[in-house]
C-alpha cells in the first residue's frame, strides 16, 4: 500500500518547487534564488521546504547561511533541470512551427578553440537557426571541464581528450601545435631545436590547465627536467607579442599564427617533438539535449572541415 502513497504524494510536486530547488542549487543561498524568480525569500524557502516533504529526503546541507547539495540533491539536480526544459520546449512548440529551433546553449570553449574556430561556425549556425541563443564563454580546458560537470554549460569544446569517468566525449578535429620564436632569435639561422634548447630557452606559456600548455610538457618534459618558464600568460595575443618581442620561444596552435607566420611576425622551428592533438567535444550525459543542441552538435561535426581549411 506504501507504493501508490509514493506516486500520489509525489504527483504534487509543481513546478515552482523545481525551479526553487534549481535556483538555489545553482546560486547558493535562499536569498539569491528569491531574487532571481522574483519571490519573497519565505515563498522560496516555504517551496523548499515543501519539496523537501513531498520527496521525502533532504536535498541540501545547510552549515551555514549558504546551501550545499547532498548527494541525494546532486543526484535528483539534473533530472530537476531536465523537467524544466522539456517544459520551456512544449510551451515553445505549442506557439512555433515544428521545425523550428528554438532556446538557448551555453557552449564553454577552450581559448584556441573559441578564439578561432568557433564564432564563425556559430554564426553560420546562428543564420540558418536564429530562434537558438549561442552563448559562447572562453575558458582554459579545465574550466571548461569543470562548468560542463556542474551544469553550467550544455556543451563544453576542449583542446585534446576528456579523461572525466563521468562525462561524455568524442574526438571533434585534429590541431597542429608550432613552436615559434622572433625573426631574430639565434635560433632561426641553427633552423632546428634540440634537447639542449628546449630545457636552456626560456618559454612564453599559456598557465597551467590549458590544454596547450599540458600538450607541449607531455611532449617535452620526458625529454627534459623541467622548462624554463619566463612568462605565463592567458591570450594568445599577449604570448604573440611576447615572442615576437624576443622574450622566448612560444608553442601554440597553427591555427592562431597563421598570419604571423605568413607576414613574417614570426618563424616557426623545426623540432621532432609530437605535438599534434585532438579537440574533442564534452558533455554531461545526465543533461538534457534538447533538439537545439543536437543540431548544433551535428551542425559542428559537419561543417569543422570546411573552417579549419578557410583559415
Amino acid at each position: 500500500m506504501s507504493h501508490p502513497t509514493h506516486q500520489r504524494s509525489r504527483s504534487r510536486i509543481t513546478l515552482r518547487q523545481l525551479e526553487v530547488f534549481v535556483a538555489v542549487a545553482r546560486l547558493g543561498t535562499v536569498s539569491a534564488a528569491a531574487r532571481q524568480l522574483s519571490l519573497s525569500q519565505s515563498a522560496t524557502s516555504q517551496a523548499l521546504a515543501d519539496l523537501e516533504r513531498q520527496l521525502g529526503v533532504v536535498v541540501f546541507e545547510r552549515p551555514g547561511r549558504r546551501l550545499s547539495l547532498n548527494d541525494t540533491g546532486h543526484r535528483l539536480l539534473p533530472r530537476a533541470e531536465q523537467l524544466l526544459d522539456e517544459l520551456d520546449d512544449l510551451v515553445a512548440a505549442a506557439v512555433e512551427p515544428g521545425d523550428v529551433l528554438h532556446g538557448s546553449l551555453a557552449i564553454s570553449a577552450s581559448a584556441t578553440i573559441g578564439t578561432y574556430l568557433l564564432p564563425p561556425l556559430a554564426g553560420e549556425f546562428g543564420e540558418w537557426h536564429p530562434g537558438v541563443d549561442l552563448r559562447l564563454r572562453l575558458r582554459n580546458t579545465g574550466e571548461v571541464i569543470a562548468e560542463v560537470q556542474r551544469f553550467d554549460a550544455d556543451l563544453g569544446l576542449i583542446e585534446g581528450r576528456c579523461h572525466e569517468p563521468g562525462l561524455a566525449s568524442e574526438v571533434w578535429c585534429e590541431d597542429h601545435m608550432v613552436v615559434v620564436c622572433a625573426p631574430g632569435h639565434p635560433l632561426v639561422e641553427k633552423g632546428r631545436i634540440s634537447d639542449v634548447d628546449l630545457a636552456e630557452q626560456p618559454w612564453i606559456l599559456r598557465e597551467l590547465g590549458s590544454g596547450s600548455r599540458e600538450v607541449l610538457e607531455a611532449a617535452v618534459l620526458p625529454r627534459v627536467a623541467r622548462l624554463k618558464v619566463r612568462m605565463e600568460l592567458g591570450q594568445h595575443e599577449a604570448i604573440k607579442q611576447a615572442v615576437a618581442a624576443g622574450l622566448g620561444l612560444g608553442c601554440l596552435s597553427r591555427l592562431s599564427v597563421r598570419g604571423e607566420l605568413e607576414r613574417g611576425d614570426l618563424v616557426e622551428l623545426a623540432h621532432d617533438l609530437p605535438l599534434t592533438r585532438h579537440f574533442s567535444l564534452v558533455w554531461h550525459p545526465d543533461r538534457y539535449r534538447s533538439p537545439a543542441w543536437q543540431a548544433f552538435k551535428v551542425f559542428l561535426v559537419e561543417h569543422k572541415d570546411r573552417v579549419i581549411h578557410r583559415r
